[in-house]
């Protein structure tokens, strides 16, 4: 008995010598993710029509006979590759064309000219997801002890490894984008915090994924707003002027970034969200759509439109009619629709509410995630490794007083470590709370744009940024509460 007590001590010891907290993390994850993604039934997401958005002009096209049958129900994973001149121009812009693009010449290289299998693309945000999450796990556990560090690791297999993300790798949504950028974003940010690695190493990650995450996807653009303005906190790391100098720049272009990124939103994006930022916000919870539209100046006959959609085959006006444009689009914007929601405090919490409602679902409904030939029912969703987002869909309470009391907690237990911090004048060391308050706004910009931006269209996939968030800062105050570390910080000042 003594001498098996030897060996597995021994056998521990050697474990924790040459696996860190961060490889365990990154290694489980990796098994998990490739059994889900690589080996049959395959699993991915069906296309609900928006593919083609962004597929065409990336120089790819939908080359199966019955694929507009399987929208919604079943995952496509292979896709023609044009050979030729392909008139198609981008729908919008995207950061996500680059991962497009980067897995279409590896999948000529390695696979086929002619034909493109989305699993190399899979491949490509798994090796990222795998890089993202070492290093999230690495930014919490450097330098604690591995009692407390396996926990903190295999936490973040089971919230970051879940198949309600990793399913996206193989579809041509930007929440794949969204999801890695955001682990990066976190990730990098923490490591400046705890001064592992080379600033400017990190710091170059942190504008990088800043930068990806904000030109992912349109509603996306206040990303770049938040994190320029909150990451000036930077400059202080540092007194020397080059690093002063290259904090500033960034966090300029980040901004700038944001801002053009709303303003090329395309005119026909623009006109499908503010058609339901209307019939799908004000309209849809107003208990007299009549009087609501006369507070925006618009004809009470277009209360007939309260909670349509614009894709409607059949609808009591042409949602793209000259005179839908001139008598209704043209009444209201984001300005007048926020001005809306801050006099009518009512409304506004419904809709709050209402987003409250699907801002804990990791996994659209509507989706399925098996290929056709796997002979699953239409739709059809995989139970492998999704407990914590089917734990975090039924048991998160859906009321947005739920949200703000989560932020109050938050922010109270980070607060005393920042008091102390700023008395003792340790920058590094008071960092942690505005990163814990940039990822959290992040999270609520989500839910603003979505809110006002589209009402309740599509909501479970419009929230995606604030579920991310959510689960990362969630993530990051549970590691702080395992490791000991929440009264305190472990920020290190520059040579320790």
């Amino acid at each position: 008995m003594n001498q098996l007590s030897k060996l597995l001590g021994k056998g521990m010891s050697t474990f924790s010598k040459y696996i860190s907290p961060a490889m365990l993390a990154a290694s489980m994850l990796a098994v998990i993710t490739c059994i889900a993604l690589f080996v049959r039934p395959y699993i991915g997401m069906a296309d609900n029509g928006d593919f083609f958005r962004i597929i065409y002009g990336n120089g790819l096209y939908f080359n199966e006979p019955d694929y507009y049958s399987q929208y919604f129900g079943h995952f496509v994973k292979q896709y023609g590759i044009f050979q030729y001149f392909n008139e198609n121009a981008a729908a919008l812009t995207s950061s996500q064309s680059l991962f497009i693009r980067l897995s279409m010449a590896i999948n000529k290289l390695i696979y086929h000219p002619e034909l493109f299998d989305i699993r190399i693309q899979g491949a490509l945000y798994t090796a990222l997801l795998i890089a993202a999450v070492y290093l999230l796990v690495e930014s919490v556990t450097w330098k604690v002890r591995r009692k407390y560090g396996y926990p903190i690791a295999l936490l973040a297999v089971f919230m970051f490894a879940d198949t309600g993300y990793t399913a996206y790798f193989n579809s041509f949504y930007g929440e794949s984008v969204v999801y890695i950028m955001s682990i990066l974003l976190a990730a990098s940010g923490f490591l400046l915090y705890r001064n592992r690695y080379n600033d400017y190493v990190m710091l170059g990650l942190f504008i990088v994924s800043t930068l990806l995450l904000t030109t992912a996807k349109q509603q996306n653009a206040t990303v770049g707003v938040i994190v320029g303005l909150i990451g000036v906190i930077f400059i202080y790391l540092r007194k020397n002027k080059m690093f002063r100098t290259v904090v500033a720049t960034s966090m300029i272009v980040l901004f700038l970034s944001g801002i053009s990124t709303y303003v090329f939103i395309p005119k026909e994006f623009v006109e499908i969200n503010q058609y339901h930022a209307m019939t799908r916000g004000p309209l849809s919870q107003s208990d007299n759509p009549e009087e609501t539209l006369k507070k925006f100046g618009i004809n009470e006959q277009y209360s007939i439109l309260s909670k349509s959609i614009y894709y409607e085959r059949f609808t009591t006006v042409d949602v793209e009619s000259p005179v839908l444009k001139d008598e209704f689009y043209s009444q209201y914007g984001f300005g007048s629709l926020l001005g809306f929601y801050i006099t009518n405090p009512d409304i506004t919490l419904k809709m709050l509410d209402l987003s409250a409602q699907h801002a804990f679902t990791i996994r659209p409904s509507a989706m399925g995630n098996f290929e056709k030939t796997e002979n699953k029912p239409f739709g059809e969703k995989t139970n492998y490794f999704t407990g914590y987002s089917t734990l975090k869909k039924e048991l998160s309470p859906k009321t947005f007083g739920f949200i703000v009391l989560w932020l109050i907690v938050i922010c109270s237990i980070y607060m005393p470590s920042f008091i102390s911090a700023v008395k003792a004048k340790d920058v590094r060391g008071a960092i942690r709370l505005p990163l814990i308050v940039m990822m959290m706004l992040l999270g609520l910009s989500g839910i603003a744009v979505s809110t006002i931006g589209a009402g309740d269209a599509d909501l479970a996939k419009h929230l995606f940024l604030f579920t991310v968030m959510f689960d990362i800062v969630t993530f990051l105050a549970i590691a702080d509460v395992i490791r000991r570390g929440i009264w305190q910080n472990k920020g290190l000042k520059v040579g320790e």
